[in-house]
């Protein structure tokens, strides 16, 4: 699976992870990565001034780090989990 940097594809990601127990957010701020995880309310927050590109970048890291629970999402999306951890990151 090649990673396609669209709003389209970076749609698919959001979609994602809002079938899993975290809550998706885009706030400014001051991350040093660009994202960070509030494991104990499972929230996600992502820099919002990020271009496309780095949102489905952040995106994609936390995929790869945090614990989804494969049988709450719905079939597209378990195939597009198992593309996504197929697949190396070189960021």
């Amino acid at each position: 699976m090649s990673i396609k940097y669209s709003k389209h594809f970076l749609n698919k990601l959001e979609d994602l992870i809002a079938e899993t127990d975290y809550i998706l957010r885009y706030e400014r701020g001051n991350f040093t990565s660009g994202w960070c995880v509030l494991k104990d309310t499972k929230i996600i927050i992502v820099n919002k001034y990020f271009a496309t590109d780095g949102k489905i970048n952040c995106l994609l890291d936390i995929i790869k780090t945090v614990e989804v629970k494969k049988e709450q999402l719905s079939d597209k999306n378990k195939k597009l989990y198992h593309e996504l951890s197929q697949i190396e990151l070189n960021l």
